[in-house]
C-alpha cells in the first residue's frame, strides 16, 4: 500500500475555550491534555514507520509561527499557508491540487484529542486500503453519548477492500440531532459520531469536486497553479483562492458522492470543543476533579471541578459541576452545563 500522506488542518480560534485559547493561539496550539500541545499530537499519530508520508498542514498566516515552531525539523513536511478562510472544502482542495493524484490523502484537524492513537493508526491503514480502491471514506467515531454537538453517520451495508480491509458504506450523514433523536441513534447502535476525519485518494477527491463543487475546484487549482514555493511553505495565490465559494467538505462532496464509506474506530476522541469536553479528556480524582495548569491548586469537598491556571495560585471549596480559568487579567468561571456559552462571553469575541 502507498504511503499515505497526513493532511493536518489547522485554523479557528477555539472560542468556547476561552480565555485560555485566544485568536493569536488557539486550542491546537496549547497543551491541554499532557505536556504535547494538540497540534503535536497530530503530527506525532502518523510516524514514518507506520507507512505515513511527511505530512501537509494547511493553516493561516495568524498561526504559521506555532505551526512551524511546532512541527518539528522534518525537510518533507510542508506548509500550505492558506490566504483566507474559505471553509473545509478549499482547504482540503489546496493539498489536493498540491499532491501527485494516485496518493492516499489523510485528512485530520489538528485539534482534537486521541487517547488510543494505536486504533487510530490501525483504521487510517484500513481507510487508506479502501481510499485506494475508490471510496471515500469517513472515520465512524464510536458514539459513546446521546451528543447532540456532532453530526453522525449511518452505517450500511459492509464492504471490503482488495487488501481485506473492512469498513461500510456510508447509508446516511446526519446533522447535529436534538436530544431525542441522539438518544434514538445511541440505542440504535447503527450511528457513529463524524469527527471530520477522511481518506481518500488524491484523483477521487478533485473529480468529486469537480463534478459537485465546480467552481472551488476551479478557484483553487488556479490559486496553486499561481502559487509559489519559499522553502518548505507555499502560498498559493490569495486573490484567485478569496474567489473560492465557502463550503465545508461534507455538504461540498461527502454528502453528495456516491463512493462514500466509513471505517468504524473506537479510539477515545474527543474534539476538546469546551471546557466540558477537556475536563472528560483529563485524568480526574476519585472525586471527579482534574487540573490542567501549572499553578498551584487546592480543591476541599469538591466534585467535577476543572481548575486551568496559567500561575496563580487557585483554591476551590464545597462546589459541584464548576470550571475555573485564569489566563493572566482574565478570570472565566462557568457551570459545566454553561461550558457550551463560553464563546458568547465579549471576551472571546473581541479577543
Amino acid at each position: 500500500m502507498a504511503q499515505i500522506v497526513p493532511v493536518i488542518l489547522s485554523g479557528g480560534s477555539g472560542t468556547r475555550l476561552w480565555p485560555r485559547s485566544r485568536a493569536s493561539k488557539p486550542k491546537p496550539f496549547l497543551p491541554l491534555v499532557g505536556s504535547q500541545t494538540l497540534f503535536e499530537q497530530a503530527v506525532a499519530r502518523c510516524p514514518a514507520d507506520l507507512g505515513f508520508a511527511a505530512p501537509v498542514v494547511v493553516t493561516g498566516a495568524l498561526h504559521l509561527e506555532h505551526v512551524e515552531a511546532q512541527l518539528g525539523e522534518d525537510p518533507a513536511a510542508r506548509i500550505i499557508v492558506e490566504p483566507s478562510a474559505r471553509n473545509t472544502a478549499a482547504a482540503i482542495a489546496l493539498a489536493a491540487y498540491s499532491l501527485e493524484e494516485d496518493q492516499v490523502m489523510l485528512v485530520c484537524p489538528s485539534d482534537h484529542h486521541i487517547g488510543l492513537p494505536e486504533m487510530f493508526a490501525k483504521a487510517a491503514q484500513d481507510a487508506a486500503s479502501l481510499a485506494e480502491d475508490g471510496w471515500l471514506v469517513s472515520f465512524g467515531i464510536e458514539a459513546t453519548a446521546p451528543e447532540t454537538g456532532f453530526g453522525y453517520l449511518k452505517r450500511g451495508e459492509a464492504i471490503a477492500s482488495a487488501q481485506g480491509a473492512q469498513g461500510f458504506r456510508t447509508a446516511q450523514f446526519v446533522e447535529k440531532p436534538d436530544l431525542a433523536r441522539a438518544k434514538t441513534f445511541l440505542a440504535d447502535g447503527g450511528y457513529c459520531w463524524n469527527g471530520g476525519i477522511f481518506a481518500f485518494r488524491v484523483k477521487d477527491f478533485r473529480k468529486e469536486l469537480e463534478e459537485h463543487r465546480p467552481q472551488i475546484a476551479v478557484a483553487v487549482r488556479a490559486a496553486v497553479e499561481k502559487g509559489r514555493a519559499e522553502g518548505r511553505r507555499f502560498h498559493p495565490d490569495a486573490e484567485t483562492f478569496a474567489s473560492a465559494e465557502s463550503d465545508s467538505v461534507d455538504y461540498a462532496v461527502m454528502e453528495n458522492t456516491r463512493h462514500a464509506a466509513m471505517v468504524p474506530v473506537a479510539m477515545e476522541w474527543s474534539d476538546i470543543g469546551n471546557w466540558h469536553a477537556l475536563l472528560d479528556a483529563l485524568e480526574r480524582d476519585e472525586a471527579g476533579n482534574a487540573h490542567s495548569t501549572s499553578g498551584d491548586v487546592e480543591l476541599v469537598d469538591c466534585q467535577n471541578v476543572l481548575v486551568d491556571s496559567d500561575g496563580p495560585r487557585v483554591s476551590v471549596i464545597g462546589l459541584e459541576n464548576v470550571v475555573v480559568v485564569v489566563d493572566g487579567n482574565d478570570v472565566m468561571v462557568t457551570s459545566l452545563d454553561g461550558a457550551q456559552k463560553v464563546g458568547k462571553l465579549s471576551g472571546a469575541k473581541n479577543q
